[in-house]
């Protein structure tokens, strides 16, 4: 069995089969596991570029969330936020977000811990059998937005092509930005909205727990796309909006810019939380539901029950 991708949902569906007594590979074409619950470390301290935090209302998962806790792993962040928009700045009460003092990424590699994860490994092709890159599995997992995964699936798997095709998908920047001091309001997390510019900022030394004068700004969709190419070049736009937002006097001392042409999904699939085709192929992750960590971890977990479940019946 062959799952393509270390995110949460193929790390999940890859701990159902382990579980279940089927043998697995997980190949990874990053350096390091995790995905979208993506940190990198800046100075020795790590800040959440892709997912900003999760929540939680599926027992199942929070199980899961259970175990991180135990661990130290993550903590309750806050369950108001605020919103600027047209009536101005405005609190929003909603369910708890959860952080991770040593970033997202921390909790997949926790639950990927006893898997035989591979890095570096670049998967070209998953063709009928099925097979991966000429390779024969018994079944093949694609846990990846689905136009990556468009580009593996030879035609041929028309039921796999047909159900990543149907995938809509939406692109960001995010920018961790450091400055001289803390000089800005309260706020956790904000929501922009009809923003040219911005859809989320937070507070990253509120979030980790450490106070650090660090933001984090997520782009709108419509400003990333113009950007793709050379995300690097949008620094001065994205830094420039936080500060007008929030009204800091100072710049900011360092930034770094990270383009996620495949952000979330704006299209979801209907009627399950997985694929799962006659052709051995799956595909798992939030696009498969809300797009949330949550429905990834679900999707990539029921995924592994059906495949463990089909082998088992023969």
């Amino acid at each position: 069995m062959v799952v393509v991708g270390a995110g949460i949902a193929g790390v999940a569906c890859a701990t159902e089969l382990v579980r279940a007594g089927v043998p697995v590979e997980v190949r990874e074409r990053g350096r390091v596991t995790g995905g979208r619950m993506a940190s990198k470390r800046f100075d020795g301290r790590p800040a959440d570029l892709g997912a900003a935090y999760f929540t939680v209302d599926d027992p199942d998962f929070a199980a899961v969330v259970a175990e991180w806790q135990a661990a130290g792993l993550v903590r309750e962040w806050t369950d108001t936020l605020v919103a600027y928009g047209p009536r101005g700045r405005e609190e929003v009460t909603g369910p708890v977000r959860w952080a991770a003092p040593r970033g997202l990424r921390s909790l997949v590699e926790h639950l990927a811990a006893n898997l035989p994860v591979t890095h570096d490994r670049l998967v070209m092709t998953v063709e009928p059998g099925p097979r991966v890159d000429g390779r024969a599995a018994e079944a093949v997992v694609l846990a990846m937005p689905g136009p990556q995964a468009a580009l593996l699936l030879d035609p041929v798997l028309a039921e796999a092509t047909r159900a990543v095709a149907a995938q809509r998908w939406a692109s960001t920047l995010s920018a961790v930005l450091h400055f001289p001091s803390r000089r800005w309001p309260d706020f956790r997390g904000a929501f922009v909205n009809d923003h040219p510019v911005l859809s989320l900022v937070c507070d990253d030394g509120d979030r980790r727990g450490d106070g650090a004068p660090v933001l984090v700004a997520h782009t709108t969709a419509e400003f990333a796309a113009g950007h793709l190419l050379q995300p690097t070049a949008a620094r001065p736009a994205v830094e420039q909006a936080v500060r007008d937002l929030l009204g800091l006097p100072e710049p900011a001392t360092s930034a770094h810019v990270h383009r996620w042409t495949y952000a979330r999904p704006v299209r979801v699939a209907e009627g399950g939380t997985y694929h799962l085709d006659a052709d051995g192929i799956g595909l798992a992750g939030d696009a498969f539901g809300r797009p949330r960590v949550q429905s990834a971890w679900r999707s990539g977990r029921d995924l592994g029950r059906a495949l463990a479940d089909r082998l088992r019946a023969g």
